[in-house]
């Protein structure tokens, strides 16, 4: 079976806009370490997917249509740094309140994406900022990293916290092939 890297969007990917959402292209930005990673994971042999919820779409502040702008320019502007892309986004546009399986902290894209890629969770990582990043992880037996700052008693879900991407990238490089 396949392994591979689960990213949250928002904070991991890409700069995370306090209080608010990349709702166009103007506004995303990768974060400072993130083409490094994306390179090590693919280096070791991870599939590296898109984990995201993304309720603006739910909440009408911006359509699907500009979703998918940005995420087509996300992997358009990382195969022209990379030559590579994640193999598959999948994203839930639901709001908190209607209580989605697909929404995290709730594991349905996970699972979604290890029923679609046969992927062995065992061997994955969901990579996150937020306690509901791994929560989801944990919940579909994957391994978890959590990226901020947080102590391990409000985060018992995560199999590893480091305070910044950069502390990961040192992690992931001892990871086998």
């Amino acid at each position: 079976m396949k392994k591979a890297f689960f990213f949250d969007r928002d904070g991991i990917v890409n700069i995370r806009l306090i209080n608010q959402y990349v709702k166009n292209i103007s506004e995303f930005h990768f974060l400072d370490g993130f083409i490094d990673l994306f390179n090590l994971v693919i280096e070791k042999g991870f599939i590296p997917i898109v984990i995201t919820n993304q309720q603006g779409v739910g909440k009408g502040l911006m359509s699907e249509k500009d979703l998918l702008e940005i995420h087509n320019f996300m992997q358009k502007s990382l195969f022209e740094i990379t030559k590579n892309q994640f193999a598959d986004i999948i994203y839930c546009t639901d709001t908190k309140d209607k209580n989605s399986p697909r929404r995290k902290p709730e594991p349905g894209m996970i699972i979604e994406a290890i029923d679609t890629w046969g992927i062995d969770a065992t061997e994955s990582w969901m990579i996150g900022d937020s306690i509901s990043d791994v929560i989801a992880g944990y919940k579909a037996n994957t391994n978890t990293i959590l990226i901020g700052n947080y102590i391990e008693e409000e985060a018992k879900d995560a199999s590893f916290i480091f305070k910044n991407i950069f502390d990961a990238i040192e992690f992931v490089k001892t990871l086998e092939n």
